[in-house]
């Protein structure tokens, strides 16, 4: 098939699981023989490229943009189709230098359009290790000002000090409240790019076929009803996650119209898991019927990564993912102290950043196990790999959880997995312990008996290799396929009924 990819972010640029799930997705798709053509919001610079060589100019010029500028025009006041699809071939040769293929891949070529590609995940959500150390100084004047005590001495100071039995509860966020309001989580211009990124595809796809346009998230939903509106071509979109997931109930409202729209006008559209799937009904109000649900994967064998020469008689309990809301990092803090109680030589590593990285940081602080909790920032590449292979236990406490491909990373590498049950993941994995995110308690009781007990630990990590064989990319990408199919046969009943008599 010729499949048109609209996707917002891509290995060696990629800020979550989105851009993990693209990848997969996408080599799948390609070693099975389709034809795809790949639109991203940016180019990929040499510099930073791994397995991506250019076959032009690295970006998109501004002038460029500006022989664009007619199209571009036409779409914002809503101009005739017939029109844009045979405007001036000179408009279209502008583009012909953003264009850039992968020796990775066989039959896929990749675009980009110029954007100012503002993070969904807004800003603060980097830190430099610099700024990570000085916050980490806190913990010394937090243990100074208890008058140096150990770390249970300290708690009680600080709990003197808030006037509460616990250091945790005073924590502003404690439980989700307090938190950001509708929106706080999205940084720049960053409806201002989804929509200049919906012009600018409509631009590069003109005069072009495919049998199915797949449109990853709400980021690229404007621009794949654009073009499927253009082009009679059918849309299929991919809800990776929700606004549900990442606000709670506090949700964003642009944001939810977007989502909504797109998926009440694909004609088919792909969820995670079935907890996704929940959500897009009784959220979004889809019909079942137009909705399937396709599980991520996981390479069938893991990326090698240099050994580690790190060595230490701690044991290491990681988190690595967002620091934001949705994935519960304060749970994962309250739970380490906890542990800290019943067992020393253990280390907390958090590996990622997010809006709520400084919060955390401070936390840790404030409880008195900042010594315990070690800040990586957002790690990369082997950078991620090799934190796997440290860890003895991998934790994921996440609140609102679409599926959860890091905890399928965790296992390829032989870590016993702990997930939340408020997952997509949690559905399609046994063999490993699942908790309710909110219970502190029970999260640092299975840390305890993974880190205390090597049968479970052993059982944990051979069941969970075994288990790992059944969710590859390249299952869900045949799942992915029978859908477009599903698409293509749903849009010609369409053109059929509607057809005069």
């Amino acid at each position: 098939m010729r499949i048109l990819m609209l996707g917002w972010e891509f290995p060696p640029f990629i800020a979550g699981g989105l851009g993990t799930a693209c990848y997969g997705l996408t080599k799948a798709l390609d070693a099975l023989g389709h034809q795809i053509t790949f639109i991203l919001p940016k180019a990929v610079a040499r510099s930073h490229a791994s397995h991506v060589r250019l076959l032009s100019p690295e970006e998109v010029t501004a002038r460029d943009v500006a022989r664009a500028a007619p199209i571009i025009r036409r779409i914002r006041a809503g101009g005739d189709p017939a029109a844009l699809v045979a405007a001036d071939a000179a408009e279209r040769a502008a583009w012909a230098g953003s264009e850039f293929v992968s020796e990775e891949f066989r039959h896929v070529t990749f675009r980009a359009v110029p954007s100012g590609v503002a993070s969904p995940y807004g800003p603060g959500s980097g830190l430099t290790q610099e700024q990570i150390e000085a916050l980490m100084r806190r913990d010394r004047f937090v243990a100074s000002s208890a008058g140096g005590a150990e770390p249970a001495a300290r708690d009680k100071g600080a709990a003197a000090e808030g006037g509460r039995a616990d250091a945790f509860a005073a924590t502003p966020g404690f439980l989700g409240l307090n938190r950001p309001a509708a929106g706080g989580d999205y940084g720049g211009d960053l409806l201002g790019d989804v929509r200049r990124y919906a012009e600018l595809c409509v631009l590069l796809t003109r005069g072009e076929r495919y049998d199915v346009i797949h449109a990853h998230d709400w980021l690229t939903y404007p621009a794949g009803l654009a073009i499927a509106r253009l082009t009679g071509i059918p849309l299929v979109v991919h809800v990776h996650s929700t606004e549900f997931d990442r606000s709670g109930d506090n949700i964003n409202r642009p944001l939810y119209e977007i989502e909504r729209r797109g998926m009440h006008s694909a004609m088919r559209v792909i969820t995670v898991s079935f907890w996704t799937r929940n959500i897009v009904m009784h959220r979004y109000n889809v019909s079942p019927e137009k909705i399937r649900v396709v599980w991520n994967g996981i390479e069938s064998k893991a990326a090698g990564a240099a050994p580690t020469k790190i060595r230490a008689s701690d044991k290491i309990v990681l988190f690595l993912g967002r620091i934001t809301m949705q994935k519960g990092p304060e749970y994962f803090i309250a739970a380490a102290r906890r542990v800290l109680e019943k067992i020393e030589d253990v280390k907390f590593v958090v590996a990622g950043s997010g809006d709520m990285a400084t919060r955390m940081i401070e936390l840790a602080a404030q409880m008195g196990i900042g010594h315990k909790v070690l800040f990586t920032g957002f790690l990369r590449g082997h950078d991620v790999a090799r934190a796997y292979k440290m860890a003895d236990c991998y934790v994921m406490p996440s609140v609102s959880e679409p599926f959860g491909i890091a905890p399928l990373e965790a296992m390829s590498h032989d870590v016993p997995v702990i997930i939340s049950k408020q997952s997509g993941v949690s559905e399609a994995l046994t063999h490993v312990l699942k908790v309710d995110f909110w219970d502190v308690d029970e999260m640092a009781n299975k840390i305890i008996a993974v880190l205390r007990h090597p049968p479970l630990r052993n059982t944990l990590k051979r069941n969970g290799a075994m288990e790992l064989r059944h969710l590859t990319w390249e299952g869900a990408a045949r799942k992915c396929v029978e859908v477009y199919e599903e698409a293509v046969a749903a849009m010609g009943r369409a053109a059929r009924a509607a057809a005069p008599a």
